[in-house]
């Protein structure tokens, strides 16, 4: 591979709007339009323009950052109803209310996090008796 083809490698706007953690949307015209270089999305992500930075601080936000903002699944905002993109204003104004949804989906992604901290301890013991075996 040249270095020159690798200067054009391009890709859909909907993909460097998940790289650049937008939702698709509510980004500008062209930037929706066209298709965006690795350079391209290089140059955003190094020095995001007005637009970029204000989608990002007000949105409204794709699912995956409205869950992390939530701290819930994807699948749990489904659960709860949420299908739709969210400003951080719908977002802050969900965590004020709490509903028993959002308390439920915390509480299970809690113990999804806990859960994974114990595997990958139990699985650093064994490759460490592994070893000590060799």
């Amino acid at each position: 591979m040249t270095s020159q083809h690798q200067n054009s490698q391009t890709m859909k706007p909907a993909t460097a709007a998940k790289k650049l953690g937008v939702y698709l949307e509510a980004t500008p015209a062209d930037f929706r339009e066209g298709v965006v270089t690795r350079d391209e999305l290089n140059a955003l992500q190094a020095e995001p323009p007005a637009w970029l930075v204000e989608l990002r601080r007000t949105g409204p936000h794709p699912r995956p950052v409205v869950a992390a903002k939530l701290g819930v699944s994807i699948s749990g905002l489904a659960r709860g109803g949420v299908t739709e993109a969210l400003t951080t204003e719908q977002i802050e104004a969900l965590k004020q209310e709490n509903p028993e949804w959002l308390q439920k989906e915390r509480a299970t992604q809690a113990e999804v996090r806990k859960e994974a901290v114990r595997i990958k301890q139990v699985q650093a013991e064994r490759a460490e008796r592994a070893e000590r075996r060799d």
